[in-house]
């Protein structure tokens, strides 16, 4: 089982990726997490992924690859801002929600006529209703954030950044 992958950089340096295999693991156990058939309120789902999300980020730190995570931070939030849209239901609170959110009556509009299609609907306007902000005032911020820099995590196991001994 791979769970690194090599690449060629330029000037051929040879880096770590996390194996395709093991985002499949990860977006196939995301998906089952932010179900939008499940039942929990999103609060429950933030406290499953603030579970889940740190272990993962921390197994594929040494990863040097930060696009692939950019681009897996994004499609949470998409999954996250679909939930929410499958949350409010229908129309009516779909628009009520957005212009609180400061939409404009056109863009609620937009987005609350195609109440039942929230995956669709969270691409279009609520990238911007949405952004990453909104994530990160809410409980979620987190449990999300996949952006991270190649650094060193401090550990208390031994041998952690600092070496075998180390107290943190």
């Amino acid at each position: 089982k791979s769970v690194y992958a090599l690449w060629r950089a330029a000037g051929g340096e040879v880096k770590r990726s996390v194996a395709t295999k093991a985002i499949d693991i990860f977006k196939q156990r995301i998906r089952q997490i932010t179900r939008r058939t499940c039942g929990r309120s999103l609060d429950e789902v933030a406290q499953v992924l603030r579970r889940y999300m740190p272990g993962w980020k921390t197994y594929f730190q040494l990863a040097q690859t930060p696009g692939v995570f950019r681009g897996l931070d994004e499609w949470l939030r998409h999954r996250l801002r679909a939930l929410q849209l499958k949350h409010w239901r229908r129309g009516t609170t779909i628009y009520r929600e957005l212009r609180a959110l400061g939409a404009s009556s056109d863009q609620a509009a937009r987005v609350a006529g195609n109440a039942t299609r929230w995956w669709h609907n969270s691409r279009l306007e609520l990238n911007r209703l949405m952004p990453i902000a909104y994530f990160d005032d809410s409980a979620y911020h987190d449990s999300h954030d996949l952006n991270y820099s190649n650094r060193p995590v401090r550990t208390r196991m031994p041998g952690g950044v600092g070496g075998v001994g180390q107290e943190n």
